[in-house]
């Protein structure tokens, strides 16, 4: 087993592996970058090293100051976190060729399942299905590929994640204009201007399976995550298992995503991405080769610590379970706390989380990355914690995260927690009745028009809506304003709240 481990990464996540290191015995060498210093992350390894000025590239994106820095340290090993170079073949080479393990799956691995056409080949080769897809190289071919296809159609970037480069197209002029700004935006960002075309599935669900792998053609899978309720293809709501997977259908999707893992030989722990159409059918969308930020929901379901795994099959290159010790003892639902202004636009934010008071409860997780005092900085993922519910069953899963919610605190800077508050809550969300894009359909409206409205018409819209809810705990009729009654039903016609957390 490793003694030392470098953690080339910051925040919540690099706090997360740093605890599990210690469990394990194992020193949790960290790193930060100038604006990080005395950063939480900072403060829990058994060292840390400095890699470079604030801007990622020259710290938490500097390949030869991240190996350097392990070696320096005397680290056997390097974890790479999620983010910043985690799916980086040219790092897992770097890591590997300076004479350490590497966390993760191999440089080969990440290169294959990073390109999405790569991953879409290696798919259909294992008979694993795909969205009907077509790639071009350039926009006359992917003109003509869609009009086989159909429209509306998904222009992505082959590279990198997290929604960048991606748009929907209804027609052909649209579709000129979107292949030429995803091409500019995927080279910038991710070095390779290579887009595809996707069939854009209508009122999908996101559902997704953790793997792990033995790097010798053995894998197991540990159930699936439901990742639907997301924003602008951002995650913000995450839970296992899924509400609108029954028994047979996570059979066949566990199956196709552990056939597909195991026909590449896949390494460590990753996670296979479906659609989930409405009929029931299912498509393979692409491989993430890392630790998902919505890990915790999978760990307090089974049980099982996806850090330890990670590590334990890097040191043996063997898995440490077998399927049938894989067991689903829980319902646990995850909600990401962000520095972002929901109120105006999701607009990311800094500055300085003066007083923080993250709760404390039974059934109730929470994995932070800053405590009171600690600065917000504006180089990095506004992300700042994960709160995490668990569960005997779905319903309570979700009423222990709503209290956990309104127990939370963060002054100083401004967070989404209000969001999450009314998400949380929201029928459709209770009843498990949503898709990709529910947010931005019927969601949002209702909740920007009472975030942003004068505070006394939002008061007396809540107290109207409270009204509607619970009759003997509102005002009576006629109390509130014309505006803060049409306030209540524009907030109503996105869902139904309870009422703690309102306020």
């Amino acid at each position: 087993m490793f003694r030392r481990v470098l953690v080339a990464n910051r925040g919540e996540i690099a706090c997360r592996i740093a605890a599990t290191l210690r469990e394990m015995d194992i020193a949790p060498v960290m790193v930060c970058s100038e604006a990080d210093r005395g950063a939480r992350h900072t403060r829990v390894g058994a060292e840390t090293l400095e890699i470079g000025p604030a801007e990622p590239r020259a710290s938490y994106l500097n390949i030869e100051a991240l190996v350097g820095a392990a070696q320096r340290a005397r680290a056997d090993a390097v974890h790479p976190g999620y983010g910043f170079l985690a799916e980086n073949a040219a790092f897992a080479e770097a890591v590997e060729a300076a004479g350490l393990a590497f966390i993760g799956p191999t440089p080969d691995q990440i290169r294959a399942m990073g390109d999405k056409r790569a991953a879409r080949a290696l798919a259909e080769k294992a008979k694993v299905p795909v969205v009907p897809g077509a790639e071009g190289v350039d926009a006359a071919a992917l003109l003509k590929a869609a009009r086989r296809i159909g429209y509306p159609v998904m222009v992505k970037a082959a590279l990198g994640g997290g929604g960048k480069g991606m748009s929907v197209v209804h027609d052909e002029a649209a579709l000129r204009e979107a292949v030429e700004s995803a091409t500019r935006l995927a080279a910038s960002a991710f070095g390779d201007g290579a887009v595809y075309l996707e069939k854009r599935i209508e009122r999908a669900r996101h559902i997704e399976v953790q793997v792990l792998g033995d790097g010798k053609g053995k894998a197991i899978h540990l159930f699936e995550r439901e990742c639907s309720l997301q924003r602008r293809h951002q995650k913000v709501i995450e839970e296992c298992p899924s509400p609108a997977v029954d028994e047979a259908l996570r059979e066949r999707l566990t199956y196709s995503a552990v056939a597909l893992a195991e026909a590449v030989r896949y390494r460590g722990a990753g996670t296979l991405e479906f659609l989930l159409a409405e009929d029931g059918a299912f498509y393979f969308l692409e491989m993430n080769t890392r630790l998902q930020v919505e890990h915790p929901v999978t760990e307090l379901v089974t049980g099982l610590d996806l850090v330890r795994l990670q590590v334990e099959i890097a040191a043996t290159g063997a898995l440490p379970l077998r399927q049938s010790e894989v067991q689903r003892l829980a319902h646990a639902v995850e909600a990401r706390i962000y520095a972002e202004d929901a109120a105006r636009g999701f607009l990311p934010q800094a500055g300085v989380a003066r007083r923080v008071r993250w709760p404390r409860a039974p059934f109730v997780r929470v994995d932070a990355g800053v405590d009171s005092g600690d600065p917000v900085p504006v180089h990095y993922d506004p992300i700042l914690a994960k709160v995490i519910a668990s569960g005997h069953d779905r319903a309570l899963a979700l009423t222990r995260l709503a209290a956990a919610l309104d127990e939370t605190m963060v002054h100083g800077v401004v967070t989404n927690l209000t969001f999450l508050k009314a998400l949380v809550r929201a029928r459709a969300v209770e009843e498990g009745a949503f898709d990709t894009e529910w947010i931005e359909r019927e969601f949002l409206a209702g909740f920007a028009a009472l975030a942003t409205a004068p505070a006394p018409d939002r008061a007396l819209a809540v107290a109207a809506l409270a009204e509607t809810l619970a009759p003997r705990r509102g005002p009576q009729d006629g109390d509130a304003s014309p505006a803060a009654a049409r306030l209540a039903e524009t907030f109503r016609s996105a869902g139904r709240w309870r009422l703690p957390g309102l306020d």
